[in-house]
């Protein structure tokens, strides 16, 4: 610890503002929120010559605890294949480009479609931008729109989810 605080020190007063240490299976990433000046890299290269680093020691968990992690982290678990097991019933739209998304056809025009909307197999369900080309993106299932994964306006890649829709 006393190694590691005189190199934090000697980092603060060279005004050095990110640092990467690995020497094994020890590992050290220090970031600092101040702006630096150029770091003097040969002072630094000599502390850390002469400053042998030893590998943490392992952390070791009494049997007693154990469980009691594990049981804190169920409920979250469960939530989540819970969750994975509803999704798996949404079909997902992706996009087929890269480009901008717009849920409408124009600046204050309504939506293509909503949450809680039906859609049906072949209706547009947004505007893809790309190359000053505006590409109708429609829906390959009918059902309910029950997610929209992107905002109006945000940049999107292909492949990525536009919305997630309930089937009939």
């Amino acid at each position: 610890m006393k190694e590691l605080k005189e190199l934090i020190e000697f980092l603060k007063e060279n005004k050095i503002g990110e640092f990467d240490l690995e020497r094994g299976d020890l590992k050290v990433r220090l970031k600092f929120a101040q702006e630096g000046q150029s770091p003097d890299l040969a002072s630094l290269a000599r502390l850390l010559a002469a400053q042998p680093v030893a590998a943490p020691a392992p952390i070791h968990l009494p049997p007693a605890v154990l469980p009691e992690v594990y049981a804190q982290q169920t409920p979250a678990a469960e939530a989540a294949k819970a969750a994975e097991a509803e999704d798996a019933s949404l079909h997902i739209v992706k996009s087929p480009i890269v480009g901008t998304f717009y849920e409408s056809p124009s600046p204050g025009a309504p939506a293509f479609c909503k949450i809680g909307d039906q859609v049906e197999n072949g209706q547009v369900l947004c505007i893809i931008e790309a190359m000053k080309l505006m590409n109708e993106i429609e829906s390959d299932v009918a059902g309910e729109v029950v997610k929209r994964f992107v905002q109006s306006g945000q940049p999107v890649e292909y492949g990525q989810q536009l919305f997630a829709v309930r089937p009939r």
